[in-house]
């Protein structure tokens, strides 16, 4: 599904604090297994109101997703709203020159190094 401007509107307005944009980055990192919602707020210095607060628009925007586990909130990043954002800002980019394009797409964010850059930041 492609995502509409609207959406994208929400979901950059969600990251566009920096608490949010952290704890999407922490999610990013953590994997499909996510992460309990006091670890997240742990993680970006956060307290436990403040992350649910966070984590509750982020989820509003379609950015994560959550799922109970026990006692625990589980959040996990949603892939495919990132993708779509991702997909919304790159849609008319090259106008008939991949080549515009290209560096973007190139983007090695996968590798063991890419991985570590995001960590350490």
């Amino acid at each position: 599904m492609q995502m509409e401007e609207k959406q994208a509107l929400d979901a950059f307005g969600a990251l566009s604090q920096e608490t949010r944009l952290q704890m999407v980055r922490a999610l990013v990192i953590a994997g499909p297994d996510g992460m309990a919602a006091g670890a997240v707020g742990e993680a970006v210095g956060a307290s436990s109101s403040s992350a649910s607060f966070h984590l509750s628009h982020l989820e509003r925007a379609g950015l994560v997703q959550s799922r109970r586990a026990a006692r625990s909130i589980i959040y996990s990043a949603n892939h495919e709203s990132l993708s779509g954002l991702v997909a919304f800002l790159m849609r008319d980019c090259c106008q008939g020159h991949p080549e515009v394009c290209a560096p973007a797409a190139a983007t090695d964010c996968c590798s063991p190094v890419a991985v570590v850059e995001a960590i350490d930041g």
